[in-house]
């Protein structure tokens, strides 16, 4: 990283470029954005999961794979810590360091007198995915973040308010952006264009993905469902899906979708796209969900309302109001749709959302770096 420019590691990812969720999402977005807002970028990242031959990675963005244990419980300490040694040895001058588990490492990254800014993501001891040991890592994790973070970032703002009042921070808040796109190309050759009930979400419990196949039961009876994630093989959220699908021909069980494209198009197309996240911010499918003007229904939380307001309609975690309004919103001038796509377009761009993150990092510099490069004119 040359020392005429300012230099900045991107820690606690999969690594750029990379599909798998949110962080990743918003480090293919930021990376590019900040190289060419003068920086120099090193983005860390796992073995096996970057895909180095995308045809849009920006290739003065670096790349830098450290190893870990992938494991559900130890993936992110592990990866982290090595991420975190290697920015300790080569000096960047601000780490932008993703998920609040990586605050065990920020004491290496402030001896060696490396600004650290993080994302502390969602409250991440409130998820039900998480055994009591889990919760705990990840709740002392914000405790470090707390006491050593040069500055924090929230994507909602009902995370900063509850870090202002239990940890005692505050921040600066910077949602998700989302992909307003033309029409696409329609490549599912089983599914009828505007005719299914769209679901895209990790199967994990605050996802209320069990109460949505209860729900589909009884949908296809009027519409088909297209259901966009997966599980191990083993997991019972998985089983179900797969037995769900199997013997029902309304039910298309499509997996993991790593082909953006595929995905948007999913999106474009559904009469309804069903939201069930209860928790963790501001979430990033369903920004972009909003940008493409999707017809949402989404579990009622502070979370989903902060981000929708009236451009959506919800839901209670159960069966029946999960059937009740779906059906509500397949009917004739039921949509949102505009609405959503309006507020998107106001709310959750990714030219603010990345501009937003280059002035909170480089307030982070000393001054001999002066303005940013979109400043200089």
């Amino acid at each position: 990283m040359g020392r005429d420019r300012p230099s900045v590691a991107i820690i606690g990812t999969r690594g750029y470029p990379s599909y798998y969720g949110g962080f990743e999402t918003a480090v293919r977005k930021l990376a590019p954005y900040l190289v060419e807002d003068g920086w120099d970028v090193r983005v860390y990242g796992r073995p096996g999961a970057v895909r180095l031959d995308d045809p849009e990675r920006d290739e003065r963005v670096e790349s830098v794979e450290t190893q870990g244990r992938d494991s559900k419980s130890l993936s992110t300490l592990t990866f982290g810590l090595t991420a975190c040694w290697h920015a300790v040895r080569h000096k960047p001058d601000v780490a932008l360091v993703m998920n609040v588990a990586n605050g065990f490492w920020l004491p290496l990254l402030k001896l060696r007198g490396i600004k650290v800014v993080v994302n502390v993501d969602g409250i991440e001891w409130h998820r039900q995915k998480w055994s009591r040991l889990g919760k705990l890592v990840f709740k002392a994790g914000g405790w470090f973040t707390a006491k050593l973070a040069e500055h924090l970032v929230f994507d909602a703002r009902a995370i900063g308010l509850y870090w202002n009042v239990v940890l005692g921070r505050a921040g600066t808040y910077i949602p998700y952006g989302g992909d307003a796109v033309s029409d696409l190309p329609w490549r599912e050759t089983e599914i009828e264009r505007n005719g299914y009930v769209l679901m895209v979400a990790r199967f994990v419990p605050e996802n209320t993905v069990l109460e949505f196949f209860d729900a589909a039961e009884q949908l296809t009876r009027d519409i088909d469902i297209v259901i966009v994630g997966s599980a191990d093989p083993e997991d019972p959220v998985q089983v179900r899906a797969t037995a769900l699908a199997a013997g029902n021909d309304r039910v298309h069980l499509l997996g993991h979708v790593s082909d953006d494209q595929r995905l948007l198009a999913l999106w474009q197309n559904a009469a309804v796209y069903y939201h069930g996240h209860s928790v963790g911010g501001t979430n990033p499918a369903l920004v972009q969900a909003m940008a493409l003007g999707a017809n949402i229904v989404a579990r009622d939380t502070v979370y989903n309302r902060e981000v929708l307001d009236e451009a959506g309609t919800f839901f209670d975690a159960d069966t029946e109001s999960i059937t009740r309004t779906v059906r509500a919103a397949l009917e004739p001038g039921a949509s949102r749709g505009a609405r959503a796509a309006f507020r998107a377009d106001e709310k959750f761009r990714w030219d603010h959302v990345c501009a937003a993150y280059a002035k909170v990092l480089r307030a982070q510099l000393p001054a001999r770096f002066g303005p940013a490069a979109s400043d200089r004119g």
